[in-house]
């Protein structure tokens, strides 16, 4: 069968192409391509020209308009020569079967969208065989769709005895297409059976959960990038990896954290993103079956990010979707130390913008409403940690009580610490 698990990006040169359009102003497709920049950037390829389009939306046959992919064409060609051609094109939405064949056809260089760029950045980020079998189902479940796209080099190799038949011919069917009809058997087989091994793996995690004995659960949650693994880091003093790319975690990590002599379990989990695509959401909930069962969701948040507001309505949707939307909650505004805005004159008559208000002023904004709920730090730079500590340990003490009989509660720490 032919090989559809996608492969690893190289080091590639890339362009990026992305639409503005009524729903998606010339600012927020400028911020979508800079994420996107971000996530090609983590799986090694190197951007070097963007490309942008003002329509009413995107294009059933090639994304973009027939003058605009013959730009993007003629400037691949111009670079041809160079030292560093281009290697690929990298669109900000998924692109169907068609706009895919259509493009290749057009342009004659490797073309992603960010679905399959995303699925090849969680290839390369997928450590245990849990990851490894979620990344292979969303892959198959990708590809499925766009498998004719992949033989239609066969079947231009001419079809057989009744190629020049009428609609009744059977020599029409060609040996892409019988090929074709073979993989996608194959492959349906296989994804039959990596969601079987999935279950299994619940089971064994399912069984793991319950074996931890009565202790509050505790998940991060959060935007991908915010500063979840560090923060697991300061508060387990674990050595989760943490790193400053996208999806640096993808295995959720639980680890036993103890404030105040109150043990409970801490979870980080895979972040999320924009447009973060069904069929990696639908594989990775197994993943996220921590978030499910977690007494405390503490959402974390960069606050130092210019459009952080959307990007906690994004987690929220998310959270909303996994069936978790009314779980006790905080949220944490993280990495205050990379926070920046531009000083206002003080004649300056135009409103506060998130480029020119200062943190002080933006706390007394809707997140002075939620008090203790809402916390400032710096997980970096280790600023109001014990501040965090304390709160949590309040939280996770008040939840202690609620759930289990507070007479349990000092024998279960002692149980805890004698096991331990």
């Amino acid at each position: 069968m032919k090989e559809f698990i996608i492969s690893e990006v190289k080091t590639e040169t890339a362009i990026l192409v992305g639409l503005i359009t009524k729903e998606q102003d010339e600012a927020k497709t400028k911020e979508y391509l800079d994420e996107l920049e971000f996530l090609a950037d983590t799986a090694g390829a190197t951007t070097v020209k963007r490309f942008t389009q003002r329509v009413n939306g995107p294009s059933a046959v090639t994304y973009v308009g027939k003058g605009k992919l013959e730009e993007i064409r003629e400037y691949i060609k111009l670079k041809e020569d160079e030292e560093d051609p281009i290697g690929m094109v990298i669109f900000d939405d998924e692109l169907s079967a068609k706009q895919m064949r259509n493009i290749e056809q057009e342009l004659g260089v490797k073309i992603l969208d960010r679905t399959s760029l995303i699925l090849d950045i969680f290839a390369m980020r997928a450590q245990t065989a849990n990851a490894k079998t979620q990344v292979e189902l969303a892959q198959y479940r990708y590809m499925l769709p766009r498998l004719q796209r992949l033989w239609t080099h066969l079947e231009r190799q001419g079809g057989g005895s009744g190629s020049g038949g009428g609609k009744g011919s059977v020599g029409l069917r060609g040996p892409g297409e019988t090929q074709l009809e073979m993989d996608r058997r194959i492959i349906l087989q296989r994804m039959s059976l990596l969601k079987q091994r999935l279950t299994e793996i619940d089971k064994q995690k399912a069984t793991q959960r319950k074996n931890r004995g009565r202790l509050i659960r505790v998940a991060l949650v959060g935007y991908t990038n915010v500063g979840k693994s560090t923060i697991m880091n300061l508060l387990a003093k674990s050595e989760v990896f943490a790193e400053n790319k996208l999806f640096a975690t993808l295995d959720t990590t639980v680890r036993k954290v103890v404030v105040e002599n109150l043990p409970f379990l801490l979870a980080d989990t895979v972040g999320f993103i924009r447009k973060l695509p069904t069929d990696l959401v639908e594989s990775f909930k197994s993943t996220l079956d921590e978030v499910r069962e977690a007494d405390l969701l503490v959402h974390v948040v960069d606050i130092s990010h210019p459009d952080f507001e959307e990007q906690i309505q994004v987690v929220n949707q998310t959270l909303a979707e996994l069936g978790c939307a009314d779980k006790p909650s905080m949220i944490i505004f993280n990495k205050i130390d990379n926070y920046h805005w531009v000083e206002k004159e003080e004649d300056d008559l135009t409103p506060a913008t998130k480029e020119n208000i200062t943190l002080d002023e933006l706390k007394k904004t809707w997140m002075a409403k939620e008090h203790d709920n809402c916390l400032f730090i710096s997980a970096k730079q280790k600023e109001n940690i014990e501040e965090f500590r304390e709160v949590l340990y309040k939280k996770v003490r008040e939840l202690h009580v609620q759930k289990y009989p507070y007479n349990d509660f000092l024998y279960n720490i002692e149980e805890q610490e004698t096991l331990d």
